[in-house]
């Protein structure tokens, strides 16, 4: 029997928390460990939220209405509603940036002819001021949590537009595919999300695929790891190398797959391998075209799919957007030799 591993996706990967907390670095050590603790404290506030019947992430059927709350340096989700569609400005710059990253999102998957995240006009709820220095931003299944960073290692995980959208896209994730976090399925998952965060990023800067970074998380490189990022979608591997974090382990290519334990058997780490074929497609086709086949695949695909189903599945997609016209010929090759070039199918 197949047992489901829900997707709580943080945005920071286990594997750089776990070397900041193995530093030489004691203050660096301490601040590490406290996120650790905070994240564990915002699985119990999870608890209490399903205990008082708030599980969902609000109203459905509706425009995606934007909610934004205080923690106010706690744990606690939904403490303070600061912000919210119709309301006033706030002049918590925090809030206000997180607020309009959100209807940035909201109407790039509008776009595409998706009411919010699930479709159907659900609530956008997201905390804000979580924890004490907390280092990591994360998606629970029904809303997102900012933590603010230490100010060295992270700045404020609401810094970026990419780590709204990255989270925002694991709830359309969520509501369609419903990828399995595990293994490939969860590689699967984090990699859509970086598509799409990449993807609306290059949109919001009027950027097309050359110009573009291809980089993930590098507005939220503090000065000690500024110059660095989290990911390279461009070159898997090649992100950071530093004495702090150690070398970027993504592969770029199925001969190098990592096939551990760590990160619920590299669901962070073996996504580069998709997302070098996604920058391959984009550079070839464009990320506007790129995008609406990847958005058309997401929705064809299931819990358990690996990286040869999602090969199968895009190609698919891509040849139905070909026959509708909405993407050009021979775009269907483009995604069959996109990833073949990283060793798929194998």
């Amino acid at each position: 029997m197949h047992t489901h591993h829900k997707c709580r996706c943080h945005y920071i990967p286990p594997h750089i928390m776990t070397k900041l907390a193995k530093t030489t670095d004691e203050s660096i050590r301490e601040t590490a460990r406290i996120s650790a603790v905070q994240a564990k404290a915002s699985r119990v506030s999870r608890t209490r939220k399903t205990e008082r019947g708030i599980t969902t992430l609000g109203a459905t059927g509706g425009e995606g209405k934007r909610l934004v709350y205080d923690s106010q340096n706690t744990t606690e989700m939904r403490k303070e509603l600061v912000r919210e569609d119709g309301g006033i400005v706030t002049g918590d710059a925090v809030a206000d940036r997180v607020f309009d990253f959100a209807g940035t999102v909201r109407d790039f998957y509008r776009r595409l002819e998706r009411n919010s995240i699930d479709g159907n006009g659900m609530d956008i709820i997201m905390n804000i001021h979580y924890g004490q220095n907390y280092m990591n931003a994360f998606w629970d299944g029904d809303e997102m949590t900012f933590g603010e960073g230490d100010g060295q290692i992270f700045s404020d995980f609401t810094d970026s537009l990419d780590v709204v959208a990255h989270e925002l896209t694991h709830g359309v994730t969520q509501h369609t595919a419903n990828l399995d976090y595990y293994s490939q399925s969860g590689a699967l998952n984090e990699h859509f999300s970086d598509v799409f965060g990449s993807a609306i990023q290059q949109a919001a800067n009027g950027q097309d695929a050359g110009q573009a970074d291809w980089l993930i998380g590098n507005e939220l490189m503090g000065p000690t790891l500024y110059g660095e990022s989290l990911r390279s979608m461009m070159a898997p591997g090649s992100a950071y190398q530093n004495d702090l974090l150690g070398v970027d382990p993504q592969p770029a290519h199925m001969r190098d797959y990592y096939d551990g334990p760590a990160d619920n058997r590299g669901v962070h780490i073996n996504s580069g391998i998709p997302n070098r074929a996604f920058y391959l497609v984009a550079t070839d086709i464009g990320t506007d075209k790129a995008v609406q086949i990847w958005y058309q695949g997401l929705r064809m695909l299931w819990p358990t799919a690996d990286f040869n189903d999602a090969v199968d599945v895009l190609a698919n997609a891509a040849r139905t957007l070909t026959l509708h016209g909405k993407v050009s010929e021979g775009s269907t090759q483009t995604v069959r030799l996109a990833f073949k070039d990283v060793g798929l199918p194998v």
